[in-house]
């Protein structure tokens, strides 16, 4: 529930403030402002970011409330927090770059929500990974949002919870390449895009 939070505030509102912002004329006067796109563009993160930790913190203290547990060592919880780092990555790139082609709020908005809802229900993040077909398992140790909190799950509860260990090399290395190229490619649709729209 945590991932798909993180997911949430990615895909759908960083989408909704920048075609907001579009709509409203806020865009066009930031243009005409000596700031540039990755200024504008590092703000938005930060106030996903910020969102997200407070999502993050809610999911986790109501787990605790309700009797969740973990057995993480330090180093297992800071593992942990790297790959949910990589979540956020993938989901605001996504992001970036739904809000930089979806011209209008609300379509990116659903179009956020249609991503995140549909990607989760398939990469397993609604079910075991043990369930999925074997074309839907290999979705999941590729797509960097599941692969990621496979990871973390895994870090902090094991092998049993996730049914496969996700600390591979090839996998952790896909993970990485693929959200880090997921983030650049929303942060240079972006900049190249949104900031000529008038």
């Amino acid at each position: 529930m945590m991932v798909f939070a993180l997911v949430i505030a990615g895909m759908t509102n960083l989408p909704a403030s920048i075609t907001g912002d579009r709509e409203n004329g806020m865009l066009s006067k930031l243009m005409s402002m000596p700031i540039s796109p990755r200024k504008d563009f590092i703000g938005r993160v930060l106030a996903v970011t910020a969102f997200s930790a407070l999502a993050a913190v809610l999911v986790i203290a109501v787990g605790f409330a309700v009797g969740a547990r973990f057995t993480g060592t330090v180093p297992d919880i800071l593992r942990a927090i790297g790959f949910l780092i990589l979540v956020i990555c993938t989901a605001t790139g996504i992001g970036l770059i739904i809000g930089t082609l979806i011209k209008r709020m609300q379509g990116a908005i659903m179009t956020g929500v249609g991503i995140a809802v549909v990607t989760a229900a398939i990469s397993g993040l609604f079910s075991p990974y043990s369930s999925l077909p074997a074309p839907l398992q290999l979705f999941s140790r590729i797509y960097p949002i599941s692969s990621a909190s496979a990871s973390a799950t895994y870090s902090l509860l094991g092998e049993t919870m996730i049914g496969y260990n996700p600390l591979t090399i090839g996998q952790i290395s896909t993970t990485i390449a693929l959200s880090l190229f997921l983030l650049i490619l929303g942060i240079f649709l972006y900049s190249r895009l949104s900031w000529r729209t008038k």
